[in-house]
């Protein structure tokens, strides 16, 4: 009977075992205290038969490493121990010792199940840890993440031997974790085996890494994990991966750094953990980053965003918008489709990339062309020319990358931007190709949300350009006095002009409404926010405080109602391009030690993510009302364009006689007018739509909040070293746009404009 327990309890199953736990079985006549002994003996003998087949199919076939090495512990470290248990009670039987051989050689059942009672609940433990190991969810199998998570739990279950077992799974489990981290913290290298449970993934087709964060364990913040990252991603960077290879550069000591990680103690303290991957983040950055990654060279390109793609620099706008119309007005040409403007819409124009191209070097000829007279070369501008790209692009692009503290919807709404639609009435961006190293600092999806705040902006300012333009048909709008001793033509002709003022004075009011409109909301965007929170990332990246100079203080152009205002006027930039920020002087800026190329990472995407919100581009219950409003500004401008070729007509048939039999004039004017109208109505309630947009923004107390939040220390974007933290400043606010809007002479009362 001990020999039948002893080997089932050792994972041989024992028919006569099971049988004695029935009232049929050959041995029923025993006690009923005894059958209870037999029947916890059978329950052990179970639990200890499944760990053995389950724990060894985790340990040899699971996809984690993790819950391979948790498989193998629970079998070399518990079942192990169990065996030996087994030995123990078997040799003390043999030996005949007292403690469990009475007298009479008789061996009580109560005192060799005694022995094993520790192990029923332990083992209960392990294999409910087997049980989850095994379990699916929607996503796959169990991580290496969830088994650490739970291990960790099961450390406060109030059981001293369940404590013990989970305290040695978690030293398994953590140390497996560790050696992953270590490849790819000191050397850039992602598992070979299981590489699909490390919180690092590489995305699939490009050299870009992320990091997943349900495969992160709990203990890891997410600061933490975006400092693993970057120290992975700077590793497998080209440049500094020659650099580590030649024996240049790299880590220095690096047994140290691995001593680091191996002297972690058990369970790993998240702060201690922390502290050790800043270590060897910043002995990465000051022994190679800062070397092939001088701060003065990020600052340059960073200048040359804010310049560029965030139209610093008013005369960029202005010559790309001028370019872009006058291609679109050519190809209409060449196509002879003179009655293009009576579509509702400048549609079904088809632009090529090369031509997109050519308006870009155009644009640098006009731009080069303004600096001929400047003693000094603007390096800045020369740069730009070498890097920029102007490139037809899809409809809906693919959305950034969530990390840098966007969700996937505002990702998704960033993609789908239209007002990339607006320049060439096809998907057109403005992109760079960033030289290397400076893409360890600047990444894809960063520059992705430039493209995107470009097209926002941009649109904004051709409309506004547009307008304005209009203005210089200088015969749609005025006429002089006639001089003394005039004929009676000179009579018809006042008379023809005073006419056409009068049918046009509803499209000059509704123009000069929309160019205010236009005029706050760009000085607002532009002043307060753009200039504000670069200004605010400048200075904490520099460490000094910027002057602004005379005459250069960002002030927002006067309010356009005037409607007389020069375009050159609309220039918010932070310095003309005669003293653009020169890349050889950047250095002069710094007063402090400048942060390691992590701690600008993240703080550069904190900048932008914070722009992006501040410019409320992830609201599209005001974006989708302003991309309207644009697109029937535009329709307005073609309109009264259109108009104006058709009045040039008119005068020649009257005045000259030259006469065009395939149109008709006055019908085409009436048709013409009548598009006017309409579009001015649209306008109308368009700026009404957007005014009330933004209202219902400033008594939203969810968006009020996430304003108010965007502090740095959501989303786990702490600062972690020796720098200061950057915080953005606090700039804008919708309601001071309101109340310079509140100044319109276009706001409606009762429906009517006054």
């Amino acid at each position: 009977m001990l020999h039948e327990i002893l080997l089932s309890l050792s994972g041989h199953p024992s028919p006569l075992l099971r049988a004695g736990t029935a009232d049929s079985s050959p041995v029923s006549g025993v006690t009923p205290s005894e059958r209870q002994l037999l029947a916890s003996a059978a329950h052990l003998s179970d639990i200890h038969i499944k760990l053995i087949k389950y724990a060894g199919q985790t340990a040899g076939a699971h996809p984690s490493p993790i819950c391979r090495a948790v498989g193998t512990a629970i079998q070399s470290i518990h079942l192990s121990a169990f065996q030996r248990k087994i030995l123990e009670v078997e040799e003390s039987i043999l030996k005949e010792d007292p403690e469990l051989v009475g007298e009479y050689n008789i061996v009580p059942l109560t005192a060799v199940m005694g022995e094993f009672t520790q192990w029923t609940r332990r083992f209960e433990w392990l294999w409910d840890i087997v049980q989850f190991m095994m379990t699916k969810d929607e996503k796959g199998p169990c991580r290496g993440s969830q088994i650490m998570n739970r291990l960790r739990t099961e450390l406060l279950s109030g059981y001293r031997d369940v404590e013990e077992a989970a305290m040695s799974l978690v030293q398994v489990a953590e140390t497996a974790w560790l050696k992953q981290v270590s490849a790819w913290v000191l050397y850039g290298r992602l598992p070979n085996l299981g590489g699909n449970d490390f919180f690092i993934q590489k995305v699939e087709g490009t050299a870009e890494y992320i990091y997943e964060p349900e495969l992160l364990p709990g203990f890891v913040t997410p600061a933490t994990a975006t400092s693993m990252l970057f120290i992975g991603k700077s590793l497998n960077h080209t440049r500094v991966r020659a650099t580590v290879d030649s024996g240049m550069g790299g880590l220095d000591h690096l047994s140290t750094k691995l001593q680091e990680l191996a002297s972690l103690s058990f369970p790993v303290n998240g702060a201690t953990f922390a502290r050790t991957i800043v270590s060897i983040r910043l002995s990465l950055s000051q022994n190679t980053l800062q070397k092939i990654l001088p701060t003065a060279k990020v600052i340059e390109t960073l200048q040359l965003l804010r310049e560029f793609f965030l139209l610093g620099r008013g005369e960029f706008a202005m010559a790309l918008t001028q370019e872009a119309d006058d291609r679109i007005r050519n190809r209409w040409r060449r196509a002879g489709n003179l009655a293009h403007e009576n579509r509702d819409g400048v549609k079904n124009v088809t632009v090529k990339d090369g031509e997109v191209s050519a308006v870009l070097a155009r644009t640098w000829a006009v731009l080069v062309a303004m600096q001929r007279n400047q003693v000094e070369e603007d390096e800045l501008l020369e740069l730009a020319r070498d890097l920029l790209r102007l490139h037809l692009t899809k409809a809906s692009l693919t959305p950034v990358n969530v990390s840098p503290g966007l969700n996937a919807e505002e990702a998704k709404l960033l993609a789908s931007s239209p007002f990339r639609n607006l320049l060439f009435s096809t998907p057109a961006i403005l992109s760079i190709q960033l030289p290397s190293p400076l893409d360890m600092v600047i990444s894809p999806s960063d520059l992705q949300l430039y493209s995107c705040i470009n097209s926002y902006l941009l649109s904004m300012r051709r409309a506004h350009i547009r307008l304005t333009d209009l203005w210089k048909i200088t015969s749609l709008r005025r006429h002089h006095p006639a001089p003394r001793g005039a004929t009676e033509y000179a009579g018809i002709l006042r008379e023809r002009w005073s006419a056409r003022g009068a049918a046009l004075r509803s499209s000059w009011t509704t123009a000069s409404a929309a160019i205010f409109f236009l005029g706050e909301t760009e000085a607002y965007f532009q002043t307060e926010i753009v200039e504000g929170l670069w200004e605010g990332f400048l200075t904490w990246l520099t460490g000094k405080e910027r002057r602004r100079e005379g005459g250069r203080s960002g002030a927002a152009t006067p309010a356009a109602h005037s409607a007389k205002h020069s375009v050159a006027t609309m220039d918010w930039r932070p310095g003309s391009s005669s003293n653009a920020a020169n890349p050889n002087d950047v250095s002069k800026f710094l007063s402090r030690p400048a942060p390691d190329p992590q701690t600008l990472t993240t703080a550069h995407s904190l900048y932008l993510r914070t722009l992006v919100h501040r410019l409320l581009l992830t609201q599209p219950t005001f974006t989708n009302l302003l991309y309207t409003l644009l697109n029937h500004i535009d329709h307005l401008v073609t309109h009264i364009q259109r108009l104006h070729s058709i009045f040039t007509s008119i005068d020649l048939e009257t005045d000259a006689g030259v006469l065009d039999s395939s149109t008709d004039l006055n019908r085409e004017e009436q048709h013409t007018m009548a598009l006017i109208r309409g579009v001015e109505g649209k306008i109308q309630r368009g700026i009404e739509d957007v005014i009330a947009a933004l209202r219902a923004l400033e008594g939203d107390v969810e968006f009020l909040a996430r304003w108010e939040g965007l502090d740095g220390t959501e989303d786990g974007h702490e600062e972690y070293g020796d720098g200061e933290k950057y915080v953005p400043v606090r700039v804008g606010g919708i309601n001071r746009l309101l109340m310079k809007l509140d100044f319109g002479t276009w706001i409606t009362t009762q429906g009517e404009y006054v």
